[in-house]
């Protein structure tokens, strides 16, 4: 009777372990991380994404069992109906169970997206769509609509100042009206009252001072030269004097390649030839730098009228009060093209 007391134990005891065997493989198997490499990487699901796309998203950087662990909570859940767009993690450090979480509940990772400085509103929204998953003509189209325009406060031809060339952490699938939302909330954040009194007192609007400072960008790269830039142009604005900005005429023309503004190229009618209207462009003609906006919040005071890029090619300028010491300087430039051949 002990005996097989004893041997009942014994089984008990066995089944025991070879349950909690099972149970632990169970959980390990869980709680392996997926990565293969075990670095972490990243997987993008878009809205046209299947359950076998997906997997085939998942396949090259998975180890094979976590990867049918995968396969199975999804086929258990229903995933396949309800497949989340966005930016997923596959960490190195997470399960199986806790990766697949993140893509039922659509608990994506963050991108970080680097608004560029560049010059038209077609290039913007080229450059934005390369990160994200909004559609370059979607982004494009709404930059081009009055009505969506005029909700923050701008138009077609500003729209751009709402665009603060900073780095942001954003969602890869966020909507084109949300994208433009935190833009405008991040310009509303960067002009603080500080800014803002400063260009009350130049006696110029928010959009005026982003559309002098892209006009700066465009004439040098030299940051410490730009506020004396700024202070040039705000001395012609004072007397109503035409900025003759180069930069502005290449913009007019769509050509940026130009080396050399030709007098034949100062006639075309459009209202960014600053040679022949007086007082700023209707907008922008690229995405300033912050460098560039805080140069005319913060321009130098003198008594310049004139520049003219250095006969060195350093990229810096010659300064004029007289329309006779600018002439010196640009025939010193001339000279400096036409030995280079530069036309």
């Amino acid at each position: 009777m002990q005996k097989k007391k004893n041997n009942t134990t014994i089984l008990l005891l066995a089944a025991a372990i070879v349950l909690l065997v099972i149970g632990l493989a169970i959980v390990f198997t869980f709680i392996m991380p997926m990565s293969k490499d075990k670095e972490t990487y990243y997987i993008y699901i878009d809205g046209d994404d299947t359950m076998d796309s997906v997997m085939n998203k998942l396949e090259p950087g998975s180890k094979t069992i976590p990867l049918k662990i995968f396969s199975a909570l999804a086929a258990y859940t229903g995933y396949d109906k309800n497949i989340r767009t966005g930016r997923y993690a596959i960490d190195e450090t997470e399960g199986t169970l806790q990766t697949f979480r993140k893509f039922r509940n659509g608990m994506q990772s963050a991108v970080s997206l680097t608004i560029p400085s560049v010059r038209t509103k077609e290039r913007l929204a080229q450059e934005v769509s390369k990160r994200m998953m909004m559609d370059k003509e979607e982004l494009l189209s709404a930059l081009n609509d009055d009505k969506i325009c005029s909700k923050y406060g701008m138009d077609t031809l500003t729209i751009q100042c709402i665009f603060i060339p900073n780095t942001y952490d954003v969602y890869w699938n966020i909507s084109v009206e949300k994208f433009l939302d935190r833009m405008k909330k991040e310009y509303e954040a960067f002009w603080n009252n500080e800014r803002k009194n400063k260009a009350e007192a130049i006696g110029m609007t928010q959009q005026e001072v982003i559309t002098l400072a892209s006009i700066i960008d465009e004439e040098t790269a030299n940051n410490a030269e730009k506020p004396m830039v700024a202070g040039m142009y705000i001395n012609r604005l004072k007397i109503n004097m035409p900025l003759q900005a180069d930069p502005t005429i290449k913009y007019a023309w769509q050509q940026f390649g130009l080396k050399r503004i030709y007098n034949k190229l100062l006639h075309i009618d459009s209202p960014y030839n600053t040679y022949k209207n007086t007082g700023l462009p209707p907008g922008p003609i690229r995405i300033p730098s912050i460098a560039g906006i805080n140069a005319v919040l913060n321009y130098v005071k003198h008594d310049n009228l004139y520049m003219c890029a250095k006969e060195d090619f350093s990229g810096t300028h010659n300064f004029a009060r007289t329309y006779a010491e600018h002439l010196k300087n640009a025939r010193k430039y001339t000279d400096a093209l036409n030995k280079r051949g530069i036309k």
